[in-house]
């Protein structure tokens, strides 16, 4: 007896980890259950007919600022997922700041997770905060089912007793050392706040607030030497990192390098690092702002130089998203906008546009970027992150040849501002399937809002 497939996608090129395949792809009950040409079609399959098109493993964008609970109306959980899915992201991580209370404790992870529930057309893993005062959390929160925990080496910014702060070292050190004993995972905004707040009082003291006024207050530098003081603490506690949105080839061969020497540490970096640099921030303005801010063309080639070596672990968009008027509004200075890029929508698209077509990379390059490592690396590989036999349906249908200029209204940010607002891309998302779910369509839009769900899945342990 056939298959009785509910779902089969016909005549796709199917992008798997090192190859590019023509292959229909069946599925049952959300999962990928058939590989291979010319699968059964039954009178009640659904087909999609993907000739032309990338079938790709949905992406899994492991930084994202959603603000639930209480700071909705900057970004929520139904308009920052739908976003995500017209994007081809079918999987993401929401970062615990930003939304009030920040998430450093059990309570707050609850109020988190009920804003999520029923709201999200994708899935999703939570991260947990580490923060001075939180130490005794970090269990009750790990057993709880976050991925793992977030910490800021600089000011993270925001106002009031509640908000996300920075860790000194000693809150480092110790709360490495318990993450270590609870085989956690902590992510790090690697900038110094000695270095970046000194320069930026300097700044503030001289009238500077430019965009390169700006860039110069948060330098390599920083970068450089927040990366070396939590490799040192790693190897010191035997704690798992991962470096958040790295915008130096020297911090990313600083890294490579502590792997090489069997540290457990993996590096991100972000589109825009790879897509944008300071003069797109100074032509466009505080909507290109973000922490670390974008660097030089030269910083910009060598990036891409490392990313090709395969010493970058994982591309994420770090969408950090905030009302309109707080980035251009009249009068506004840069050194007043909000530092952060709405970006996530358009990762997949930036990332096949100028990694393949424009620069010639293999597209299961490209793919491994987006999905397979962050899989690996967070504990998702044996449910997403490939094509495979017994995974999730978590598939992105991309037309490689749609050239289009994103606008306004293509977006699904509560928010509709984006440095890459007016930029031509040479592909398209033409449609987005979450376990085995069409979630979106280039046609129809956000078909399916709240089959997102929870996945408790700590990173990396089983």
């Amino acid at each position: 007896m056939k298959d009785m497939y509910e779902l089969v996608i016909k005549n796709g090129n199917v992008v798997l980890p090192d190859e590019v395949l023509g292959l229909d792809v069946g599925v049952i009950a959300g999962k990928i259950v058939a590989l291979g040409e010319q699968l059964h079609i039954s009178p009640d399959t659904k087909v999609i007919d993907a000739t032309g098109l990338y079938v790709l493993p949905g992406m899994i964008d492991m930084h994202v600022h959603f603000n639930e609970p209480n700071f909705g109306h900057w970004e929520g959980f139904r308009s920052g997922s739908a976003a995500l899915a017209a994007g081809g992201c079918t999987t993401y991580a929401d970062m615990p700041l930003n939304g009030n209370p920040p998430t450093v404790n059990k309570a707050a992870l609850i109020l988190k997770a009920e804003a999520a529930a029923g709201n999200s057309a994708v899935d999703y893993v939570l991260w947990g905060g580490l923060v001075p005062g939180n130490l005794e959390d970090l269990k009750e929160l790990s057993a709880a089912g976050v991925t793992g925990f977030k910490a800021f080496l600089s000011n993270p910014g925001g106002e009031g007793e509640g908000r996300f702060r920075e860790v000194d070292d000693d809150t480092l050190y110790q709360g490495m050392k318990k993450i270590a004993s609870l085989g956690g995972i902590l992510a790090l905004h690697a900038e110094s706040e000695d270095i970046t707040a000194a320069l930026s009082a300097d700044a503030l003291r001289n009238g500077l607030n430019s965009a390169r006024d700006f860039a110069a207050t948060r330098p390599p530098e920083a970068e450089w030497e927040a990366v070396a003081r939590a490799l040192l603490y790693s190897e010191r506690t035997g704690c798992r990192l991962h470096f958040v949105h790295i915008s130096t080839a020297a911090a990313i061969g600083m890294i490579y390098d502590a792997k090489q020497r069997g540290l457990d540490v993996s590096a991100e970096t972000c589109p825009h690092y790879l897509i944008l640099n300071e003069t797109h921030m100074e032509d466009l303005g505080p909507v290109a702002k973000c922490a670390p801010p974008l660097r030089s063309v030269e910083e910009q080639e060598k990036l891409w130089e490392v990313l090709a070596q395969g010493k970058i672990d994982l591309i994420a968009s770090d969408h950090s998203p905030c009302p309109t008027e707080l980035k251009v509004a009249h009068g506004l200075s840069f050194a007043e906008a909000w530092g952060g890029i709405s970006g996530a929508q358009s990762s997949l698209e930036l990332m096949f546009h100028e990694g393949v077509n424009v620069r010639g990379l293999p597209i299961t390059l490209i793919s491994q970027l987006l999905s397979g490592l962050p899989a690996k690396r967070f504990g998702l590989q044996d449910r997403k992150g490939s094509i495979a036999l017994g995974l999730d349906a978590d598939l992105v249908l991309l037309n490689p040849q749609h050239s289009y200029t994103l606008a306004a209204e293509d977006l699904k940010y509560r928010h509709k501002h984006s440095p890459y607002m007016g930029m031509t891309l040479s592909c398209k998302v033409a449609a987005t399937i979450c376990r085995g779910t069409v979630v979106y369509t280039a046609e129809d839009g956000v078909v399916s809002a709240d089959s997102g769900q929870w996945l408790q899945v700590r990173g990396g342990i089983k």
